[in-house]
């Protein structure tokens, strides 16, 4: 059945928000599920089992990016979940794009993702983007820096909005 003009399907109406609130303020992030669909149901999956909560940002390179996600802290683990296959799109990784943190091979992204805090379009397609910031982007660049960071950042909780 065709859409009568104006109709927008229900994900584009309400598109689905993930708050982090962190130690320097919150950070909402917009999920891409009609470019990463299996990235981002894998990531709602971590939110709403509490996966990130309390996990630090274990590196933080300024003009680059945050990285975040790993449970031990280290940038060398990620969660108990099979790695997931790529899901390389056309999204170009700009500021504020939400992205997945893999090995050198392309099917090994699990929990570690960053969020980019300058352009990086030389990662275009070789990485898995899923998501942008809408708001909070001075949280994100208030985070300290190092890897890792000698007082990391840390994600307190994130929720489902």
């Amino acid at each position: 059945m065709p859409h009568s003009p104006g109709f927008l399907p229900a994900t584009q109406l309400e598109p689905i928000m993930i708050k982090l609130h962190t130690n320097h303020g919150v950070i909402t992030l917009n999920l891409f599920e009609d470019k990463a669909p299996l990235t981002t149901a894998n990531f709602k999956e971590y939110v709403a089992a509490g996966h990130y909560d309390n996990t630090i940002f274990h590196r933080v390179i300024d003009g680059f990016m945050d990285q975040t996600g790993d449970p031990t802290g280290t940038g060398t683990g990620g969660s108990s979940k099979p790695d997931l296959k790529a899901e390389f799109n056309n999204e170009p990784h700009v500021r504020g794009v939400c992205s997945m943190a893999r090995t050198n091979q392309p099917h090994t992204a699990n929990s570690q993702f960053f969020i980019c805090l300058d352009d990086a379009t030389f990662l275009d397609r070789q990485y898995t983007v899923w998501g942008v910031v809408t708001d909070g982007m001075e949280a994100v660049d208030a985070l300290p820096k190092g890897e890792p960071p000698r007082n990391p950042g840390k994600i307190v909780s994130a929720k489902i909005v």
